[in-house]
Parts: C-alpha cells; structure tokens; sequence
C-alpha cells in the first residue's frame, strides 16, 4: 500500500483530513536534522547515513518529540510504522498540554515537559493510541469553529447574509476541491483553478489537461479544505494537514440530453443539481471543465463544519409563529441576480411579497412578484446575456444560459428559500405565452423546496429582454416545516 492510500484509508476516514504531500520531504527533512542533533562530529560518513526505518522506535519516538503537530501528522503518513509511532498519546499530550495548559500570571509557568510529566501518566496509557491526536484536533477545530461564528455573527439586515463572508473565507484559508471517483475506486483529487465571489454567491471554476477519460468515471465529489490549524496571524497554507468538509456528490451517469442546458461549437453544458455545472468537448465527448455556483447562506459552514463522508447538517429550525395563518404568507422579500463572469444581468429586490392561503396548487403555494398584467413592473435584462466558460486553452459564451442567485426571506428576514445555480432561456411556443409582443422565452429552476418561473419577451428594435413574469412556487411541506402548520 502505498502512503497516499494508507493515508486516506487510516487518516482521512475518521479525522476528515487530507495531507499535501508535498510536506513529507518537509517532514523526513526535520527527523534528519533532528536526528543529527545528537551525533558525534567524528562519525564517519558512513555512519552518519543511517536509514530512519532502520532506527528503533525509542529512537524515532525521542525524535517525534522535537517535531510541531503539523509535521507530526505528516510524518505519520510516511508509512505504516510511522503513523503508528506518530500516534502515540504521550507525543501529544505534550503538545495538548502545551497548547492548551492554563496560564497564570502570578505563578511560575512550568515548562513544556513539566507540564505533561504532571499529567496523570493513567490518562495517557489507559486511552487507545490516537487519542490525545483527536483531541488536540477536535480542540483546535473548535477554535476555528469559534473564530469564525464572531466573524459570521453581524448579519445584513437588508440581504439577511452575513456581512463578512469574503472575510471568513479569507482567514480561514477556505478552499474547494472535486474528488473524481472511477468506477474501480480509483480517486482524482483537484485543487479549484479560479474563484469569483459574487454579490450573494461564489463560482469555483476547475480545468486543465489532466482529466481522468470520463468513461471511467462514477461520480464527483465536492468539498471544501481548509487548513487544520488556523492561525489568524500567518497567511493560509495549502501545505499541511487540511480538514476536508463534503458539500454535495454528483452522479456522472446524469450527464445526459434531460441536464444539458446548452452549448456552442466547442462544448456542451449539463446542470446537476445542487448548482453544478460540467462542460464537455463534442468532440471527445470528454470533461473540458466544472463548475460550482454556491449560495453565501451557510456557505462557510457547509465548507468548513461537515466531515469527509457526511455534509455538515443544518441546526434543527425552531418552527416560528405563523401569527395569521389564514392570511397566508405575507411580508417576504426577494433578490435575485442573473450574471455570469462578472457581468450582471439582473440585479433586483422585490419587497413585501405575499399569498394567500387560496393559492395553493399541486403542493405548491404561489407567490407572484412580477405580474404580466403590471407593465411598470416589467424588468429589462441588462447587456446579451451568455454564460463565459474558459479552460487553459480555450474560452467562451454560451448563448441564453446565465447563473441565477435566489434569496427569499421571510417575515422576519430570516433566509427561507436560497440557491445558486445555472439556469438557461428556452423558447416558447405560440400558445405558451405572449407572443404579440415578440420573441417569448423563460427561465425554470426546480429543486426540492420550489421552483421558479420567468416569463421573457424580446425586444427587437432596443435588442434587450424584458421580464414580464417572475414567480416563486414553494413547496407546501417546506411551509409546514418552517412554520409548524398543516396546510
């Protein structure tokens, strides 16, 4: 087994950990010094020249000693007999103790070695090897998990969105990843190429020339990495330990003509629901790049608070008080944006928005934002809307598809219903809609808690589309969950 392998098998499974390594060179470096530290200078060079594995592990542990938590966990990848050394719980209970000791000042601060030869040497030996490791971890992720919630905790009264989400990425070293998985278990792990941080949402982008042959693959995984150990005060590494956080996973086989929005002579593009977008070469029928659009609701957490094998889950919602409920829904507030590589389309709020309780169809209550009978409420689009794709040899734009940001939010501002995703305009048909007033088309979104409907009419003689149809379908079940009714 090799140790990339031993370490996704022994490491990542339960720690939700992943290691560059680019770091073991860093890591056999520092035991070669440390090693060196105590030898005599009239060694020869050949006695000098001695393997690591070849020491006894009393020697490697005296080692160990001299080594921060970071090259610790790396070094534990070089193989099997060093991860298990590296495990071992009096090596991190120094370090535990080091990092986490009270400090008095009035008193006289023991030393490192002190301080972990007071521990109790029972707390040590009765655990399993590893413990101390999860401990000092799952210390330091609660660290990360507090500085970010300060940063997080200002919310914008007008979006209901954080305020500093750009900051939260930013000091958390926050990043993305795609895990290619082939049908024989193979994995493919890429780091993201480019990153543009929209108004209410971020696109990831992820090419090059290295594609696993798409025919090989089951499914793509996203996560997003952030380095196990934050420290504010230095920039992010991507070296090191990095704590991995699933976000969604995608079925491949789902690349079919039923996901496939649109294209042009180069590629076609497929959507897969949540906001994944993949391009393929109609040549080779292979993966010219992906696409991630995420939403900022809970984009940090969702990036940084699950684990490896399970996506981090939502705090149960405390139903609110529906203090009319035969009123209906009443007092919501949309924004919506239409954009694609910097370029916005649309950028609109829509405020006291409101149902009525009759509105309900097909599971689904109803909510009208802009009405085809209202001409002042009739929107234009701004620029030829097109969605920009590039990989590192080609670019372009895809007629008629753009990313659309959704945020709802409720009576109290509370966001209710948020995505980000690729959407595209299909024509309609004579008897579909308007078509006296020219070109007809729309735009559909669909998921799990409601879809959305845009009307569009084009203009020829100013060349620019006209909304004359926005409306929100929400499901039923999403209602009685939010609110605690039974409608």
């Amino acid at each position: 087994m090799n140790p990339l392998q031993f370490c996704r098998e022994h490491c990542a499974v339960y720690l939700s950990l992943e290691f560059d390594f680019s770091m073991l060179s860093l890591a056999r470096a520092s035991l070669r010094q440390c090693a060196g530290r105590g030898r005599l200078r009239a060694e020869s060079t050949a006695e000098r020249s001695v393997s690591l594995d070849s020491m006894p592990s009393e020697v490697l542990l005296k080692i160990f000693c001299n080594l921060d938590a970071v090259t610790l966990l790396c070094t534990g990848c070089v193989n099997r007999r060093f991860y298990h050394l590296a495990n071992d719980n009096f090596l991190w209970i120094r370090i535990y103790s080091a990092a986490f000791s009270p400090k008095r000042s009035n008193w006289k601060v023991n030393s490192v070695e002190k301080t972990a030869g007071s521990v109790n040497v029972l707390s040590v030996k009765d655990k399993e090897a590893g413990y101390w490791k999860r401990e000092y971890i799952a210390k330091q992720r609660a660290r990360v998990r507090a500085a970010l919630a300060q940063v997080l905790k200002p919310v914008n009264p007008y979006t209901g969105l954080p305020v500093k989400t750009k900051e939260a990425v930013r000091i958390s070293g926050l990043g993305w990843v795609i895990i290619l998985k082939e049908k024989n278990g193979k994995e493919h792990i890429m780091e993201h190429i480019d990153l543009s941080i929209n108004d209410s949402s971020v696109t990831i982008m992820w090419y090059g020339k290295t594609w696993p042959r798409l025919a090989t693959l089951s499914t793509l995984d996203l996560y997003g990495v952030t380095p196990v150990f934050m420290d504010q005060s230095k920039t992010p590494s991507k070296n090191g330990p990095r704590w991995h956080s699933l976000i969604a996973k995608y079925n491949l086989s789902n690349l079919t003509e039923s996901t496939m929005i649109g294209g042009d002579r180069l590629l076609r593009i497929f959507c897969l629901c949540p906001g994944l977008l993949v391009g393929l070469w109609k040549r080779e029928e292979e993966l010219a790049f992906v696409m991630a659009n995420l939403h900022f609701h809970q984009l940090v957490e969702k990036s940084t608070l699950g684990s490896a094998t399970v996506p981090y889950e939502l705090p149960p919602h405390i139903p609110l008080l529906d203090d009319n409920p035969e009123y209906g829904l009443h007092g919501y507030q949309l924004h919506i944006d239409m954009h694609s590589g910097g370029i916005f389309y649309l950028c609109g709020t829509f405020r006291n928005l409101f149902t009525k309780k009759g509105y309900i169809e097909d599971g689904y209550v109803k909510i009208v934002v802009i009405s085809f009978k209202n001409n002042t409420e009739h929107l234009p689009l701004i620029g030829k809307v097109g969605l920009s794709w590039r990989t590192d040899i080609f670019d372009g734009c895809i007629k008629s598809c753009s990313i659309m940001d959704i945020t709802l939010l409720d009576e109290y501002g509370k966001p209710f219903w948020c995505f980000s995703s690729p959407v595209c305009m299909r024509a309609l048909g004579p008897s579909d809609g308007p078509s006296f007033l020219g070109q007809t088309s729309c735009v559909d979104y669909v998921d799990s808690e409601g879809k959305v409907h845009v009307e569009l009419v084009w203009i020829k003689e100013t060349e620019e589309y006209f909304i004359v149809s926005l409306v929100l379908y929400l499901r039923i079940a999403k209602i009685n969950r939010w609110f605690g009714t039974a409608y």
